[in-house]
């Protein structure tokens, strides 16, 4: 047996997110539909993180455990590629030890939400960011944003249904930057809550909007209440870029 990282890209526009669901769509059925016809036998594919319906990934991390011997794990890559639908494909493939999980080993995980601010989209872009149609304040937005640093409660960002014991995260780095049409916000934490980058998008947006300032979303953030928070984002802006296994493993 071997166990298999997969480096993943899919459009999640037409999945309801990524885990496995029965009589629904999900980028983790479609996997391991796959891999239960390349081995014969059902596989359980884990992923690094589990997106919700219509967000896409750019860098998801999915491992398996392979009962094939004599396979070579690049191999996986146009194997797997010929029997997926063409909104998920395989990027990079490679063996990693037994005891190696995507999910339990990720020391970080970073995503990115494009923002377009162009007063007409183009209609390729529209399934691919959230159109604002205005030039936001970047110098506001990233003195909002270095406010989310370090080991945070998050309470006020996470869902209502939300069932994860802590609503602590470590936040490594949030930042808006200009990328043509787009404004981009990228953040990478640990680990994030149901919901929490949409709604910190939306709720920044909406802060910088009304002309409220760090010390304002600061107030909100610690105030823990949800009912503060501003409007989330849809999902189709939302990417999950990379995952890292190289830094340092925090609790979640």
């Amino acid at each position: 047996m071997k166990n298999i990282l997969l480096t993943v890209s899919y459009d999640g526009t037409n999945f309801c997110g990524w885990q496995r669901q029965e009589n629904t769509r999900t980028v983790q059925g479609e996997i391991e539909n796959a891999l239960e016809k390349i081995h014969k036998q059902q596989t359980n594919a884990q992923g690094s993180g589990r997106t919700d319906s219509g967000v896409h990934a750019i860098g998801q991390t999915v491992t398996f455990i392979s009962p094939i011997d004599n396979m070579k794990a690049e191999n996986y890559i146009p194997a797997m590629n010929s029997l997926l639908p063409q909104d998920i494909r395989i990027i990079d493939a490679k063996e990693v030890p037994m005891d190696f999980s995507a999910r339990f080993n990720a020391t970080s995980r970073t995503y990115r939400y494009f923002i377009n601010c162009s007063e007409t989209p183009m209609a390729h872009q529209m399934p691919f960011s959230w159109a604002i149609r205005r030039r936001p304040n970047i110098e506001t937005l990233n003195k909002m944003a270095r406010v989310l640093h370090g080991e945070i409660d998050c309470t006020t960002f996470a869902s209502s249904v939300d069932k994860s014991v802590s609503k602590f995260r470590y936040i490594e780095n949030a930042v808006f930057y200009p990328d043509g049409d787009y404004l981009v916000f990228e953040i990478t934490a640990n680990a994030f809550l149901w919901k929490m980058v949409r709604s910190l998008t939306g709720s920044l947006l909406e802060f910088e909007k009304k002309g409220y300032d760090e010390n304002y979303f600061r107030q909100v953030l610690e105030s823990k209440n949800r009912k503060l928070a501003g409007f989330t984002a849809p999902p189709q802006g939302l990417f999950l870029w990379s995952v890292s296994y190289d830094g340092i493993r925090r609790h979640k």
